[in-house]
């Protein structure tokens, strides 16, 4: 736990490229032995660290309308992204960016996300006999984030209700229905 507590915070103040090994265990307290046990290298251990910090899951479908479903998913969705630090998402960025293995690390966290985000409000609508278009969770996979990312980080705006219902009704629903 203090290692990966460490690794989020070194992350946070030096970045991906200056985070060390050696950092981490001098922080943490731990063997440079021990992390280098438990984690095969520098993506790994940034990995489980997030893996750590993100431990909440999408809420489960309530309602037999795709509308409130999205619109309880988005909500979520846009909580969990406000809760990031933005030093630790542009940090994950530039790592992505230079390093394949965090990014495939981190492509494999996103992908197992998604699909516990997006299985349970689209297959049960599909259930009821609502149309959506192939593809449909990846579309909203690829929308939904990049959307709430840009609101909170460039526009520097909140994800209120209004800026939510917005979200779903004039971009997410139409999409997904192809209409």
């Amino acid at each position: 736990m203090a290692i990966l507590e460490a690794t989020l915070s070194l992350l946070v103040e030096v970045g991906y490229e200056h985070l060390s090994m050696e950092a981490v265990a001098g922080r943490s307290r731990a063997a440079k032995t021990t992390i280098y046990r438990r984690y095969r290298d520098k993506a790994a251990l940034v990995a489980a660290a997030v893996e750590h910090r993100s431990h909440a899951t999408p809420p489960e479908p309530a309602a037999d309308d795709l509308r409130e479903n999205l619109l309880a998913l988005v909500a979520w969705l846009a909580g969990q992204i406000a809760e990031q630090e933005i030093g630790l998402l542009g940090a994950l960025f530039a790592g992505m960016r230079s390093d394949p293995r965090l990014a495939e690390e981190m492509r494999r966290i996103l992908r197992r996300d998604e699909a516990a985000m997006t299985d349970q409000p689209l297959r049960k609508a599909i259930g009821r006999g609502e149309h959506l278009v192939p593809g449909a969770a990846e579309l909203f996979a690829e929308v939904a984030p990049a959307v709430i990312v840009h609101r909170v980080v460039v526009a520097g705006e909140p994800c209120d209700q209004r800026f939510v219902e917005h979200l779903v009704d004039d971009i997410l629903l139409p999409l997904l229905r192809g209409r």
